[in-house]
């Protein structure tokens, strides 16, 4: 296949950063048309863009030189490479409660490309070096650094948590190896917001930030650094700039902000951030549980023979991946922060679209379970439904009759909470932010209290805290 638009005489071979027009940024990189009209639909543009480099590349692998032709590794076709990644590439989104959670039947059993080979390769590096806390873990962190080779393509750049509850938890050494395999690596221990705004370009590193409790792990401490936070959360999103005013004219000046970021502390993160990114909780290894000592003039070359082959595999998808709305398992900000890692795992195939699923389903279940633990607001609502279950469902129920009912629940925290237990006044400050509000109401007895009535929490209930339907019976 070749371009119906000739090349500029002079011009790169290799694109200019970004070199796809990037999902909800109009334009693009280059002002050549790569087909002539009638202009295809975007993955069809993709797809021919990735045949004409794999082409190119045949040609040189012909001429002596270059590396070889892109090929399927299941068929030895150059054009199957094309059609699988364009099979998973042009499916359309899933994300409704009860529906799929991934490709099935044929789409399930996706030809296993070179990609899938690096991934299960990048895999059993990692694994040599750190104990990781599941085997989700594992993928998810696997994935994620694929994802740095593919900035372009991305409108959402993940964040990625590495946490721990303590010391030597191996979470500075799983920097170690992230650093000798990702894109560009930026690694920074307290930069200055500065420093760092003028470090991401229009071809952004990947940044590790080591030691993050440092940054955040106080409320005092977290106070001096929210320009860092604002940082790390506005280039979550493609076009999310920060502006500032700089030199002696006082010029406002924008700084791009987008890039992945790996951030590594004890204790969990912000919660903006952490709503942000793909979290792994590390933990001390237990007793039988070896790693191989990680040794940089020994490891740092092999790791980066590694990173330079994922890169060459990558490289030629930028487009393709720039198109893609995998079938996700999750909604919103959770789909748009593993969105990068699906997409990857769908463009490698074999078994890595299922893992790459399956792990963030269960990775982000377990996340959402802790911020329901954590949420007094949200814990508050739930035991509120049950309180006004306990009692019937009655229309309304009177304030000291909501309190009475909480308190009752020794395993909750509501009759200790301040000083003498929760209070009227509390009660109304955790529902402020539902829009819910206690007024004056005539009860069936004839008496006046103030109290809430049931359908004013219908809404946040089915909003905030679902129930969820039993299974149904075997056989039923």
């Amino acid at each position: 296949m070749q371009r119906t638009t000739p090349r500029p005489s002079g011009a790169p071979e290799k694109p200019v950063w970004p070199p796809v027009a990037i999902p909800g940024q109009p334009g693009g990189a280059s002002s050549q048309p790569l087909v002539s009209s009638p202009t295809p639909a975007p993955i069809e543009v993709a797809a021919d863009r990735l045949t004409a480099r794999a082409l190119s590349a045949a040609d040189r692998s012909a001429a002596g030189g270059g590396r070889g032709p892109v090929t399927d590794r299941a068929t030895g076709d150059l054009a199957s490479v094309t059609d699988r990644v364009t099979a998973v590439a042009d499916r359309t989104a899933v994300t409704d409660p009860g529906q799929p959670v991934g490709p099935t039947g044929a789409e399930a059993r996706v030809p296993p490309s070179e990609g899938a080979d690096l991934l299960t390769e990048l895999r059993s590096a990692v694994a040599r070096y750190v104990v990781m806390p599941s085997s989700e873990a594992l993928d998810a962190v696997t994935l994620w650094v694929a994802a740095t080779h593919l900035q372009p393509a991305w409108q959402h750049a993940p964040r990625l948590a590495v946490v721990g509850p303590a010391k030597r938890c191996g979470k500075s050494r799983l920097l170690d190896v992230l650093h000798d395999t990702v894109h560009d690596p930026f690694i920074t221990v307290n930069s200055t917001p500065a420093a760092i705004f003028r470090s991401i370009t229009e071809q952004p590193p990947t940044l590790l930030v080591d030691e993050a409790d440092t940054i955040f792990g106080s409320a005092k401490v977290a106070e001096k650094n929210e320009e860092m936070r604002g940082l790390l959360n506005s280039g979550h999103q493609r076009n999310r700039p920060t502006t500032r005013v700089v030199g002696p004219e006082h010029k406002p000046t924008k700084f791009r902000t987008f890039a992945m970021a790996a951030l590594a502390g004890i204790g969990d993160l912000p919660d903006t951030i952490m709503d942000r990114a793909v979290v792994i909780r590390m933990r001390r290894r237990g007793p039988g549980e070896t790693v191989r000592p990680f040794r940089a003039r020994r490891d740092t070359p092999l790791l980066h023979k590694l990173r330079d082959r994922l890169a060459a595999w990558a490289e030629p998808l930028t487009d393709t991946a720039a198109y893609m709305e995998p079938v996700m398992p999750v909604e919103d900000r959770a789909a748009d922060t593993w969105e990068p890692l699906v997409a990857v795992a769908d463009m490698a195939g074999g078994t890595w679209p299922q893992r790459a699923r399956h792990a963030c389903r269960v990775m982000t279940a377990y996340e959402e379970g802790n911020d329901q633990e954590v949420g007094l607001p949200t814990r508050l609502l739930a035991d509120i439904r049950a309180v006004f279950a306990a009692c019937g469902d009655p229309e309304a129920l009177a304030t000291e009759q909501i309190l009475a009912g909480l308190k009752a629940d020794t395993e909750a925290p509501w009759g200790e909470y301040g000083t003498s237990g929760l209070t009227a006044r509390a009660l109304q400050l955790l529902l402020k932010d539902f829009g819910i509000s206690a007024s004056n109401r005539r009860f069936r007895d004839g008496s006046q209290r103030r109290g809430f009535a049931r359908n004013q929490f219908t809404d946040a209930w089915a909003r905030y805290c679902p129930q969820v339907e039993p299974p149904a019976p075997a056989g039923g």
